[in-house]
């Protein structure tokens, strides 16, 4: 393929991308109080000389309760910053890739095991647990302690909780913000039917439901460096009767869209933990497709997209401009150079690594 979209550039509001992959942010468990370790340093370090045109750091609390477990990062103390800075300090002698940081709440889904610990709620008052907050009283699954309801002194300690991370993201020179809005998380947890049940202007209709969600990403958009792009991810439907819809997530990008957003992620899913959600291949590049319709913002795809030439394929057919990575690149840290060479395109490298070259993919390093 003489020019595969995959490895053509794009711009996303200022930030100018080599290639059209970009590594999604994917929960490590690993910091200690917020505070990134050095197993970020080494898993950042390596993602960002992968070939991908951007790295975003994984979903980072703004409050520590807002984590969804005691490993998560955190951007909400002076020392998370610090932590945080020595990392980004490191990676960026080595690698020139734009580094963004997703930005999120946990809501009701907060004060959880670690993953490999099985992930389980954690009761306010046992060992590495706290109370969480949501819109409503409303348990995420069956036996869990329901949160407590944010009332309005709450709403703004979280929406100003938000722009003091978007502050201290600028000052660390981050590229680009992703606000987590989707995924069963708190701003999702006020978009769905499913959590939110309030009766005030914060819950009922469409317009109120997405009140919230939308004065944070005001409240990050002008905290944040005004010459660097702030996006949204969503999760386009709950797959669940009565919940949030692709209709409903259509309307909610086209306000972002209104209000300076600069790039949609589309994923789904999260709200319920009993969700007929059928899992393949691609599954989430529809709804995709359905957003970019409805929207001149560069749309991000993701979700199980692990092939070249399918990549290539949601990107040739129009149904995305960007392809986002996770799990993939967990497994092949050097996808988009292995991407690059079976295309025929180029990748930059390290000098350390220029030698790493078969012979016969001599143009494959810039």
């Amino acid at each position: 393929m003489s020019h595969p979209t995959l490895f053509t550039p794009i711009q996303v509001g200022n930030l100018n991308l080599a290639n059209r992959i970009v590594i999604a942010p994917m929960a490590q468990y690993s910091a200690e109080e917020g505070q990134m370790s050095d197993w970020h340093l080494m898993h950042l370090g390596h993602l960002a000389i992968s070939g991908a045109a951007a790295l975003t750091i994984e979903g980072t609390a703004v409050t520590p309760e807002g984590r969804t477990s005691y490993g998560d990062v955190g951007l909400y103390s002076d020392a998370c910053e610090v932590s945080m800075a020595r990392v980004l300090q490191s990676v960026r002698r080595w690698s020139d890739t734009p580094v963004g940081i997703q930005l999120n709440h946990a809501g009701r889904k907060g004060s959880r095991q670690k993953l490999w610990d099985g992930g389980a709620q954690i009761p306010s008052g046992h060992a590495n647990g706290w109370s969480t907050y949501g819109p409503s009283p409303v348990a995420f699954a069956a036996g869990e302690t329901p949160p407590t309801s944010l009332d309005r002194n709450g709403l703004a300690a979280i929406r100003d909780a938000f722009a003091a991370a978007a502050r201290r993201a600028s000052r660390l020179g981050l590229n680009f913000i992703q606000i987590l809005g989707g995924h069963g998380y708190l701003l999702h947890q006020f978009l769905s039917p499913l959590s939110n049940h309030r009766d005030d202007e914060y819950g009922g209709s469409l317009e109120n439901r997405m009140r919230f969600p939308l004065e944070v990403f005001e409240a990050v958009r002008d905290a944040f460096s005004p010459d660097r792009p702030v996006t949204m991810r969503v999760s386009a439907t709950d797959w669940a009767e009565g919940g949030w819809s692709l209709q409903d997530a259509i309307a909610f990008v086209q306000a972002l869209e209104a209000r300076g957003c600069a790039a949609i992620n589309v994923s789904s899913g999260g709200s319920s933990p009993a969700a007929q959600i059928p899992v393949g291949p691609g599954y989430q590049v529809p709804f995709a497709r359905a957003i970019k319709q409805a929207t001149t913002l560069p749309v991000v795809a993701v979700g199980m997209i692990t092939e070249f030439e399918q990549a290539e394929s949601v990107l040739s057919a129009g149904d995305a401009d960007l392809i986002a990575l996770a799990r993939a690149v967990l497994f092949d840290p050097r996808w988009p150079w292995h991407a690059a060479a079976h295309f025929g395109a180029q990748v930059k490298a390290p000098n350390q690594y220029l030698r790493s070259q078969p012979s016969r993919l001599r143009k494959l390093f810039v």
